[in-house]
């Protein structure tokens, strides 16, 4: 059983920022990467596995087995962190039965981008629609913020002169 301390969304999937300072932050004892193409990729697996200590429990898995495989309990089982590779993959799991309140985008780095949220959240018009859905269909609550010493932002301040998000 797991115990999700933290959803995130950080296109580089594991990373420095996650190693170093979101896991000792929440004291995970398990990192989900949730992501299709990271579950099918061996070699991006493989390297994924290699930067994780021993002592932290990584789980690989495609959206559809993360939502319909894993059992969570809100203060009980290893302090888990659920890291997606895109806000679509959140966006998927919540629909298929993952229920989360709160969201934190780390990076997301479109090249296309119709919007820059932050020094590094750069969405693309299709993003900003996954945002409204999870904002205004499930309630989650979405801030921005790269490390835990930094001031999150909400969402909604991030966006509201580029689209009217409701309050």
């Amino acid at each position: 059983m797991y115990d999700i301390a933290l959803v995130r969304v950080d296109n580089r999937l594991v990373h420095g920022q996650i190693l170093e300072a979101w896991v000792p932050f929440i004291k995970a004892k398990c990192i989900m990467v949730v992501d299709d193409n990271a579950a099918s990729d061996f070699f991006c697996e493989t390297v994924i596995r290699m930067a994780v200590p021993s002592e932290i429990e990584v789980n690989i898995c495609s959206v559809e087995d993360f939502a319909e495989n894993f059992v969570f309990a809100r203060g009980g089982g290893k302090k888990t962190l659920v890291l997606f590779g895109s806000i679509a993959d959140a966006l998927r799991a919540h629909q298929a039965g993952f229920h989360f309140d709160k969201l934190n985008i780390g990076n997301i780095h479109h090249e296309d981008y119709t919007v820059c949220c932050a020094p590094s959240v750069f969405l693309c018009d299709l993003e900003i629609q996954d945002i409204m859905s999870l904002l205004e269909k499930a309630g989650v609550e979405i801030e921005l913020r790269r490390v835990p010493r930094e001031k999150a932002v909400n969402i909604k301040d991030a966006l509201k002169e580029y689209c009217p998000v409701k309050s």
